[in-house]
């Protein structure tokens, strides 16, 4: 990928795409996994995103999350992409295959960050710099692609693949070049429960169906995990299911979210240790708790449709009690409809749109800052134990040139300790990584992607430079604007000088985990995934990088970790090959791992009937 100067539009890989996702993208929309607009001179456009197979006997578990935008399969969103692939610009959902995310197959597939190109083959090239943006609120460019995203049409569309290739030796201008690339194989959505099904419903309490635990250890061999539980559906949910938050692993509870409840499952049996109710709908949480456990659930004013994704509830996830309440302010303007991000930067948790941004205390609720309302607008953030990121919007004096910034603000105040401008009509994406700070930006028109990465006082540390290689980080959600968050990718992981990646490869062949050195954005080492399986880094683990290795038919899933030098995984868990049909078979999956034991769950719950919702496998765990 090629470097613009200061404000230059990152091109380069292809974002990455939510591998239940399907449709065909207008424009990229910002799905989690693309990255914000990049430093000085992005990289090159979203590589293409890896095709959504088939699963054979047993397919490998779906990824969580994914990240940029879904091509894939549709899967059922709260916000309609993951349903569906949306055509609006910020239209599709990433969708999350196999290791990757999508259910259905095996190694569903992904589509790039920008999987709403599907058609074009062209060589893209990263804009020339662009002058700094001006201020201001969101311009009419993003408010007629909002519009058109509030009506696209859900539609199945074509996946595409978009390659990465990376500043070559003879420093030329990066060229990304997006080819198509057929699915292995047909991918599904969940089944749409009837018109006659019930629409309400909570948790019984029953913890749900653990699923005859010592029945799917009896095939295990020597050397395999054990399987310490599976649980089945337990929720009364309304025609069109319900998205699934989480999981989450705090001490030795496994929290996920979903419809209008929260819960905690204990990691040795499945068995449900607490509940929280909220009234309405859940709608946002951040993509992770705090250190010490702590997390904010975003849930629906009303019942109503179209309800606004307005009220927080904190909960204490170690212990599962509830704490305080309060409603977002009401945001007013041209965009008061968009929903609410949240996320949690040292003890503020944030919410914001793409008219408004508050923060507050972790702890108590109160109100610790609002954001900007001049020139430049902050519509999400970004966070960990001590920092918060901004991704804004500024006015320009051209409606049709949007000028994104990237800042590191005070948790306590909300004001910027320094902002890094993209180049005009480059977007902001994802966060990949907050500490170091690695962000993911996209060009819409151009159908570019570029990762770079900003030294700790906001200028340009490098820009990665993905070569000829195809990556497909997963996001796990739709566009930002409508309740989806900068972070939560897989597919990715950074520490100290060192970003890693994933490349896509198609159903069969073992893909590879990429370390890039951020001091110049060059590729240091690349690690391949055991017979032929495919493997996503996951996050770090005491230094190393913590990767999920996603079963086939023949093969069961494994947790490993890859050493800072590089070298073969090595496994710390190897799911038994008797259950990989199970362990492939959850729609849009999620993972965890924590205290030994590794945790995959359903991204979404949804059937035809009430009978079928019952038997609908939710959540598996593995442990030694």
């Amino acid at each position: 990928m090629t470097q613009p100067p200061s404000n230059q539009p990152p091109g380069g890989f292809g974002a990455p795409q939510d591998p239940n996702q399907g449709g065909t993208p207008p424009v990229p929309p910002q799905m989690p996994g693309q990255p914000p607009q990049m430093p000085p001179a992005p990289p090159q456009q979203p590589p293409a995103q890896p095709p959504q197979g088939q699963q054979p006997p047993a397919q490998p578990p779906q990824g969580g999350p994914g990240y940029g935008y879904p091509q894939q399969a549709p899967q059922p969103g709260p916000y309609g992409y993951p349903q569906q692939p949306q055509q609006g610009p910020y239209g599709q959902q990433p969708q999350q295959p196999g290791p990757y995310g999508q259910q259905p197959g095996p190694y569903g597939q992904q589509p790039g960050p920008y999987a709403g190109y599907p058609g074009q083959t062209q060589p893209m090239y990263p804009p020339a710099p662009a002058p700094s943006g001006g201020s201001g609120g969101p311009s009419r460019n993003r408010t007629v692609l909002v519009a058109a995203v509030a009506a696209a049409v859900v539609a199945v569309a074509a996946v595409t693949t978009w390659a990465v290739v990376g500043k070559g030796d003879d420093d030329k201008p990066t060229v990304a070049n997006p080819t198509s690339s057929a699915s292995t194989g047909a991918t599904s959505a969940p089944p749409q429960p009837t018109e006659s099904e019930s629409e309400g419903g909570g948790e019984d309490g029953s913890g749900g169906d653990k699923g005859g635990t010592d029945d799917l250890n009896a095939a295990r061999e020597a050397g395999e995990a054990k399987v310490n539980f599976l649980t089945t559906n337990d929720v009364d949910l309304p025609r069109n299911g319900s998205e699934v938050f989480g999981p989450w692993i705090v001490g030795d509870t496994v929290v996920k979210a979903m419809y209008k409840g929260v819960a905690g499952y204990s990691l040795a049996d499945g068995s449900k240790k607490w509940q929280v109710d909220v009234p309405f709908k859940l709608c946002a949480t951040p993509a992770q708790p705090s250190a010490g456990g702590l997390m904010v659930f975003g849930y629906e004013e009303s019942a109503k449709d179209g309800a606004k994704c307005s009220m927080l509830q904190q909960i204490d996830l170690k212990t599962g009690k509830a704490g305080w309440k309060k409603a977002v302010p009401k945001p007013t303007g041209l965009f008061a409809f968009s929903d609410n991000t949240l996320a949690i930067g040292g003890n503020t948790v944030t919410a914001a749109g793409s008219s408004s941004a508050y923060g507050f205390s972790l702890t108590d609720g109160r109100q610790v800052f609002t954001g900007p309302t001049g020139d430049c607008k902050p519509y999400a953030y970004a966070g960990d134990a001590t920092k918060l990121i901004a991704a804004s919007q500024c006015r320009t004096g051209d409606v049709n040139k949007e000028q994104h910034t990237v800042s590191e603000v005070d948790p306590n105040t909300g004001k910027a300790k320094w902002t890094y401008k993209l180049a005009l009509t480059w977007e902001v994406d994802k966060v990949y990584s907050v500490n170091p700070l690695v962000v993911s930006a996209f060009q819409r028109e151009q159908k570019k992607w570029s990762v770079v990465a900003l030294n700790p006082n906001g200028s340009v540390r490098s820009q990665i430079q993905g070569g000829k290689d195809k990556f497909a980080p997963r996001c796990g959600g739709g566009l930002v604007i409508f309740g989806r968050n900068l972070q939560g990718c897989t597919g990715v992981a950074a520490a100290g000088d060192t970003f890693y990646m994933a490349t896509d490869a198609s159903y069969g062949t073992s893909n590879e985990v990429v370390a890039f050195d951020l001091r110049n954005g060059k590729p240091k080492w690349r690690s391949k995934a055991p017979e032929e399986q495919q493997m996503t880094p996951l996050r770090m683990e005491g230094g190393e990088v913590l990767v999920y290795v996603a079963p086939k038919y023949d093969k069961g899933g494994a947790v490993a970790t890859i050493a800072p030098a590089g070298g073969a995984p090595k496994i710390l868990l190897k799911h038994p090959v008797s259950v990989s049909q199970i362990e492939s078979g959850f729609f849009s999956a999620g993972y965890a791992y924590g205290g030994g034991t590794f945790v995959v769950a359903a991204g979404r719950v949804s059937a035809s009937s009430d009978a079928e919702e019952k038997e609908i496998k939710t959540m598996m765990g593995f442990s030694k």
